[in-house]
Formats: C-alpha cells, sequence, structure tokens
C-alpha cells in the first residue's frame, strides 16, 4: 500500500512539474520578443497647447524634447518649465501602462508580476515567491 501511495505522490508531483515546465517554456518562448518590443516601445506626448513634446521609452526614460518657436511668445521660464515637465509626466506614464500591457502578453496570470508592475513592491513579489515555495515544500 505504501509504494502505491509513492506512486500517487510521484504521479502528482510529475503533473504538478509538467504544468510548471510548460508555463516557463511559454514564458521563455514570448521573452526574446517582449525584449524586443521593449526596446523599441516609444511613446509620444504633447502638451496642451502643442508647444511640447516628449518621446519616451518603456522605462520611461526621456529620448527627446521637441519645443515650438511658439514658447518665445511668453516669456514665463516657470510656466514653460511646469509644461515641459507636465508632459514629460504624462509621457512617461502612458509609457507605464504599455509596459505593462505588453508584459501582460507574455506573463502567467496569477504570477505577481502585473502587480509589481503598478506596485514596485518588492516584498510583495518575494512573498508570493516564498509563499509558493513553501508551498512546494509542504506537498513534498
Amino acid at each position: 500500500m505504501g509504494e502505491q501511495a509513492d506512486r500517487g505522490v510521484n504521479r502528482d508531483l510529475r503533473a504538478r512539474f509538467d504544468d510548471v515546465y510548460g508555463q516557463y517554456q511559454q514564458l521563455r518562448s514570448g521573452l526574446d520578443t517582449l525584449q524586443t518590443r521593449l526596446a523599441a516601445l516609444r511613446v509620444t506626448r504633447r502638451s496642451a497647447d502643442g508647444q511640447v513634446t516628449a518621446t519616451v521609452g518603456a522605462q520611461g526614460q526621456l529620448i527627446e524634447v521637441e519645443l515650438t518657436p511658439a514658447i518665445y511668445r511668453d516669456r514665463d521660464a516657470g510656466a514653460l518649465g511646469r509644461k515641459i515637465t507636465e508632459t514629460i509626466r504624462a509621457a512617461a506614464t502612458a509609457a507605464g501602462d504599455a509596459t505593462r500591457d505588453l508584459v501582460a502578453e507574455n506573463m502567467p496570470a496569477g504570477s505577481g508580476t502585473m502587480d509589481f508592475l503598478k506596485t514596485g513592491d518588492y516584498a510583495a513579489l518575494l512573498g508570493r515567491a516564498d509563499a509558493a515555495l513553501g508551498e512546494g515544500e509542504a506537498k513534498a
């Protein structure tokens, strides 16, 4: 009877391994494409008055700022600075959304990656990993 129980446990472990390995293969196959798409991602936003245009990359890094000659009509440097900052922030926010969308297409549901991208909370992400490892150890 003990031998049958061991076989059942082994069968269950093998099925779990096959499931996890299948998820890994799916994730790995899309990773190269994801990296290429993220590297090429550019998001551009324009200020409401069209005087400032900002382009950022996937991580919100500033790539380019364009100013129209109309900025010289209003000599308020503070207002111009705020307009530039707001435009860059809008582009960075949109880039974050686009990055999350791309990552979501390639991550298994419930992996915790999406929550991490939204919150930046490493502790929660590692807590999920610790919990998953603890479940695996408890079953073994």
